[in-house]
């Protein structure tokens, strides 16, 4: 896959599809930068420590069965299983699945004023390790 339009992400949650109601995905892994600095060369010096993810998902508002609400209150402050794809095409070495836990920590179901579209934003950090397959 090369360069292109982010238009048909695929985020499940506890094995439920999302997707369809989902408007903003990101997956965001960093690494703590740890500094080794001594003496001698006058250039400070770094190695990677501790690795962690977090996923944030803008979706539509939804209270119907096997919506947004039914599926995201009853896992707040549950750890669950999250994937994470770019397309619904097929897993593959140009479009690899990203799979690991997340603490669904926060939800806010309502966020809107008057004459706005119902949405909620959502910010859920990794618990353990996040994987990617390509195949």
């Amino acid at each position: 896959m090369a360069t292109f339009v982010l238009t048909d992400a695929v985020v499940t949650i506890n094995a439920v599809n999302l997707s369809a109601w989902c408007t903003s995905l990101t997956l965001s892994v960093e690494v703590d930068d740890q500094e080794n600095t001594a003496m001698g060369s006058g250039f400070r010096s770094r190695l990677g420590g501790l690795k962690e993810w977090s996923i944030d998902v803008d979706l539509n508002a939804d209270f119907g069965a096997s919506a947004v609400d039914e599926t995201v209150y009853p896992l707040l402050g549950q750890t669950v299983p999250v994937t994470i794809k770019a397309t619904s095409a097929p897993t593959s070495p140009t479009n690899p699945i990203y799979s690991g836990t997340a603490l669904i920590s926060e939800y806010t179901p309502i966020d809107g004023g008057v004459g706005d579209l119902a949405t909620t934003s959502v910010s859920w950090p990794g618990s353990g390790v996040l994987t990617r397959a390509t195949a």
